[in-house]
């Protein structure tokens, strides 16, 4: 499967921070220092309708991070997936009268050209859930030779007792990790299992539902963790710098891949960080396909929207925070816009070496971008009252808010 075509990155003075960004698993802000190329795995999306402003804001955050990274002097090794085969999927094709696969791949071309237009960086592989099959087998295979897999009717489940590790990702008890379970696209009540919170890695075939070859495993489909998982560990291997997603991925998408794959290896950790993004609300509800209130990307571009705007309303809010999308949101990026675009389009203005560094300061703190957003704005403000007759400025500050925040002025 391809990614989206890439935007240049302009070239800045000097050289940023090591990012300083907030683990998942241990609570705290660690200093991540991964060497000459850094290694990321995002989770994609489930494409039966893409992509909301939920999806956007976690993609965005995970942009951030991978130009603080670029910024610092390194190469990043970006992978993300793509779900092409979940029961979402193939129930909202079913509802539709659809062919399910027609409409993973045309809700991924919808998203590939949102993450365009949003000018996200694109992965270095883009790996779909069915491509990804073939290596998937071995890996449950594997599991089962090792006694972390057993069968129950034909279906194929992971013991989460057989990690020692498990629950360190997201720090639950017990009780919230079945809730969230029923809730997030687990089976806790199916009778017959050794512990309620054993996931599926491998479903067998269900009549009417797509399935393939899984050799001795029979034929079927791959469970939802053990294909992030398989793509991870086959394109950067374990103890990579960073898993993300949103904060509805830690328990149980990340808790259990993270199980899988400390259960394969032996080794630990599966990623050295877990960043989680925050959810965003419209009308004081998560924004979510369940509930069905997603303002989508793709229609506010047919509104006419700069997408420039968009990218600024959603980095107007720190990475980890839930946030309500309003139209106030999207009029406040929009007039913020017009001021930086006014600004930058002058002949000179105050020096912007300070802006630099501030912006590279307060990002390499936790991807505080709400901070780098005032700080261009008191640049905007001081060259609006007429300080500094700096030619070089404006250049300066456009560069650093397209290669930094993404935002092209």
């Amino acid at each position: 499967m391809y990614a989206w075509p890439a935007s240049e990155v302009p070239a800045l003075p000097g050289r940023g921070r090591d990012l300083r960004i907030h683990d998942t698993a241990t609570g705290k802000a660690i200093t991540l220092d991964p060497g000459p190329v850094a290694r990321l795995y995002v989770c994609g999306i489930t494409p039966y309708d893409a992509t909301h402003l939920g999806h956007a804001a976690t993609y965005t955050a995970f942009d951030l991070l991978q130009r603080v990274w670029l910024d610092s002097g390194r190469q990043v090794h970006y992978v993300q997936n793509v779900t092409d085969v979940d029961d979402p999927l193939l129930e909202r094709a079913a509802a539709h009268g659809e062919d399910w696969a027609a409409l993973a791949e045309r809700e991924t071309v919808l998203f590939r050209e949102d993450m365009t237009a949003l000018r996200m960086l694109p992965p270095r592989h883009y790996i779909g859930a069915v491509e990804a099959i073939p290596a998937i087998v071995p890996l449950v295979e594997r599991l089962r030779e090792a006694g972390a897999v057993y069968e129950l009717d034909g279906d194929l489940y992971f013991s989460v007792q057989s990690d020692r590790h498990f629950g360190e990702v997201s720090g639950l008890d017990a009780r919230t990790m079945r809730q969230l379970s029923a809730e997030r696209g687990g089976d806790p009540e199916r009778p017959g299992k050794k512990d309620p919170l054993d996931p599926m890695v491998w479903m067998a075939a269900r009549e009417g539902e797509p399935s393939w070859d899984g050799g001795s495993l029979g034929r079927g489909r791959p469970g939802w963790h053990i294909e992030c998982v398989a793509i991870a560990l086959d394109h950067l291997g374990m103890g990579f710098d960073v898993q993300g997603g949103g904060s509805d991925l830690a328990f149980p998408h990340h808790e259990m891949g993270a199980s899988h794959a400390h259960a394969l290896t032996g080794e630990h950790p599966f990623a050295r960080a877990y960043v989680h993004a925050g959810m965003v609300a419209l009308d004081g509800e998560k924004m979510s396909k369940s509930k069905g209130n997603l303002v989508f990307v793709s229609a506010l571009r047919r509104d006419g929207v700069d997408p420039a705007a968009i990218r600024l309303a959603i980095l107007a809010h720190h990475y980890r925070s839930d946030w309500e999308w309003t139209g106030g949101v999207l009029t406040a990026a929009q007039d913020r816009l017009a001021r930086w675009r006014a600004a930058v389009s002058r002949p000179d203005g105050p020096a912007a070496d300070a802006l630099l560094d501030e912006v590279r300061a307060t990002l390499a703190d936790d991807l505080d971008a709400p901070a780098a957003l005032a700080a261009v704005d008191r640049w905007a403000a001081a060259q609006r009252d007429g300080g500094g007759t700096d030619e070089s400025a404006p250049g300066l500050v456009s560069r650093t808010v397209d290669a930094l925040l993404g935002v092209a002025l």
